[in-house]
């Protein structure tokens, strides 16, 4: 399956030490608190909330992205918050490796594990958990601090529901994909 915006000119993007391809048109905040764990894209107009982050004087990533990962266009990720006895607070955004985030998608979710796709226009609520070989479909609204079981197929709507399960070798072929997304890029 090729993602439709897997043109790549390298004039319009800043390749890392690590092989991170960032585009110049990507809204990035807080970079110090963003970890890239190498080998993503960071499409257009894609926006990294690194600044939202937990006050104090510990240094704590507010945003920590795995390796081979696919931020779509016009995406939004911004790290988790709420307020507890008063106290309102930021928590990290965690997202595994050989993930794939759809265009116009919004994630807000605790963490995301690895060999995930995510579809376009979905919505991901707050401390929502996905976990590992995972397959989310396009317009699925997952409600705040939702826990999705591994292997699992989430349907479009609001509320999105697991609708069926993938095969143990879907890891396999997520990994693939990426990899391959990655090298055509």
């Amino acid at each position: 399956m090729e993602t439709p915006y897997s043109t790549y000119i390298k004039a319009e993007f800043i390749e890392t030490d690590t092989g991170n391809k960032v585009s110049r048109r990507s809204l990035i905040s807080g970079s110090q608190n963003i970890v890239l764990g190498g080998k993503t894209i960071v499409h257009p107009k894609c926006t990294i909330r690194g600044d939202l982050r937990r006050a104090g004087p510990t240094h704590q990533a507010s945003v920590l992205i795995g390796r081979f990962c696919s931020l779509g266009p016009y995406s939004v990720l911004r790290p988790p918050h709420k307020s507890y006895k008063g106290v309102f607070s930021y928590y990290p955004l965690k997202i595994g490796d050989h993930v794939d985030i759809g265009e116009n998608s919004i994630i807000e979710a605790a963490s995301i594990g690895s060999y995930v796709v995510i579809g376009k226009n979905c919505i991901i609520g707050r401390f929502a958990i996905i976990k590992d070989c995972c397959l989310i479909e396009d317009g699925a609204v997952v409600a705040p601090n939702t826990v999705v079981p591994p292997f699992s197929v989430v349907a479009a709507g609001p509320p999105a529901k697991v609708v069926s399960h993938l095969p143990e070798s879907i890891q396999e072929v997520f990994e693939a994909r990426s990899k391959d997304n990655y090298a055509k890029f």
